[in-house]
């Protein structure tokens, strides 16, 4: 009896195979569901189309009771059927159309490795309480990649199948070895040559050791530049503390500074988001505009290396980052709405899944992961992490995403070996419980190494996983306020086609 119940259990939710064969009526694709809080309903197919439908839809769709007969239900059916819900037949019409764009939604995977991150220093004059690194004063040049490692990771950058590549790097504060970074480019300039690749090169930096020379190095070299802006300076200089001096008038004199010799398109900014960041989401938006950016990128912290060990200032709830996010999100469109063009990168990033047959770029929301298969990341000390975040994780001497090192392991170990077998398992969010059934699914990603440090598996449990919870909300909303305002969706359309 009890092994009967286990059975009905484990099966109770399939109807019979000829249920699905029925000739009477339309033939269902595959799709998921999500419920709104007002009722209303999501529903998503498995190429990423969407559909915002009145409550009680699904079940009619399920059960056979959408009538193209019926004046009332004509449009639906029609829409249904344009937008590959249901069919007409059993094999679609359309059906290698349905393919060409899930090839295209998954097409990120055929380059493989694209970014190569070179942590060329550890070494930084900040003392940042959300570092993710336990960086070391600027005196310590033990703490420098050495050119050794510097040669061996661009042999292994040369053998990525990708012609376009970026080699990013980061520290520390990176613009402290930047002998190592002009010894690194005009290495990987001429091993690009060789290989006929395409190289885009950036720097990670604070900007505070930033000089005239470097500037001129970088416009010859077409390198870009990334820094960190948390906002105004009551908010910036509590976060990225710099002994004696205002890190926020460093930062900020430095982007001016960049944009006079690069160009404004050349220099971006980033936002993390700490505790003290949550009472200002308005002032940092208004900070971001007032310094003439056409982008924020608002961040939540990373609950990685030495940040963990502030929790005072670093740690909160998931409902907080939420409830900064679209406030902030609100002011962002209010400046749009008033004539002022800025985009917010996540919710473009959200946007363009929802909205283009195209694949992202932005690791956190791929699946199969970003890890490995986007991104790599060569430590100073010559280790190999799978991501950045797995970097981070060492530093809390958990090495479980180290793939190698560089001068030892060989690159089919690294991409192909058995540690890299094990984290995919997990990386695959079509596959991983409580993913594979979820509406957003086309629109999420797998994080195993995130699951790990929050959860302790590379699994993760999505009823209390905050990546989970923070992406469900977010897109969500996003759909919410284009369906109820189109006035928003003119300005998310414009934030991924560039035009306003």
């Amino acid at each position: 009896m009890e092994t009967a119940i286990i059975k009905e259990r484990q099966t109770r939710k399939f109807k019979d195979v000829a249920y699905f064969r029925s000739e009477e009526t339309y033939t269902l694709l595959p799709f998921r569901f999500h419920r709104m809080p007002d009722g209303r309903e999501i529903l998503v197919n498995e190429i990423g189309d969407y559909m915002v439908v009145p409550s009680g839809t699904t079940a009619r769709i399920i059960n056979r009771e959408i009538n193209n007969n019926d004046p009332e239900d004509a449009v639906l059916y029609e829409d249904l059927v344009a937008a590959f819900f249901i069919a007409e037949q059993a094999v679609p019409d359309l059906l290698e159309v349905m393919a060409t764009r899930y090839r295209t939604k998954k097409s990120f995977l055929d380059s493989f490795t694209s970014l190569h991150i070179f942590v060329i220093s550890l070494r930084c004059e900040h003392t940042c309480h959300y570092c993710q690194v336990s960086r070391v004063t600027s005196d310590k040049n033990k703490f420098d990649m050495s050119r050794v490692h510097i040669d061996a990771g661009i042999d292994m950058m040369m053998r990525s199948p990708a012609r376009q590549l970026t080699m990013e790097f980061q520290g520390g504060e990176a613009l402290l070895a930047f002998d190592n970074i002009i010894y690194a480019v005009e290495k990987a300039k001429v091993a690009g040559e060789q290989h006929n690749k395409q190289i885009t090169y950036v720097i990670c930096t604070n900007l505070a050791p930033l000089t005239d020379d470097m500037l001129v190095y970088c416009k010859e070299n077409n390198i870009l530049i990334s820094t960190s802006l948390d906002g105004p300076v009551y908010v910036h200089d509590k976060n990225r503390h710099k002994p004696d001096a205002s890190s926020y008038r460093l930062a900020v004199d430095g982007i001016h500074r960049c944009r006079e010799i690069l160009g404004e398109e050349n220099v971006s900014a980033l936002t993390t988001t700490t505790r003290l960041s949550l009472d200002y989401p308005i002032e940092i938006v208004d900070e971001y505009v007032a310094l003439g950016f056409r982008n924020i990128f608002l961040r939540p912290i990373s609950p990685y290396g030495f940040a963990t060990k502030s929790v005072n200032k670093n740690k909160y709830e998931t409902s907080r980052f939420l409830e900064f996010y679209k406030t902030a999100l609100q002011r962002i469109i209010r400046h749009n709405l008033d004539g002022y063009f800025i985009r917010e990168d996540y919710t473009a990033i959200i946007l363009k899944k929802l909205l283009t047959p195209f694949p992202v770029g932005y690791v956190d929301l791929q699946s199969p992961a970003g890890l490995i298969n986007s991104v790599i990341v060569f430590n100073y000390d010559g280790a190999i992490y799978a991501s950045d975040e797995a970097r981070m994780l060492a530093e809390m001497k958990d090495f479980t995403f180290r793939l190698g090192t560089l001068g030892e392991t060989s690159y089919e170990e690294v991409f192909y070996g058995e540690k890299a077998q094990i984290i995919s398992e997990a990386m695959l969010n079509e596959s991983l419980p409580g993913c594979s059934e979820c509406a957003f699914q086309s629109y999420c990603g797998a994080d195993p190494v995130f699951n790990y440090a929050t959860q302790g598996d590379m699994y993760g449990f999505r009823p209390d996983n905050a990546f989970c919870q923070r992406n469900m909300e977010l897109i969500q909303y996003i759909i919410t306020l284009m369906e109820d305002d189109k006035q928003v969706e003119k300005i998310f359309r414009s934030w991924i086609t560039g035009k306003s």
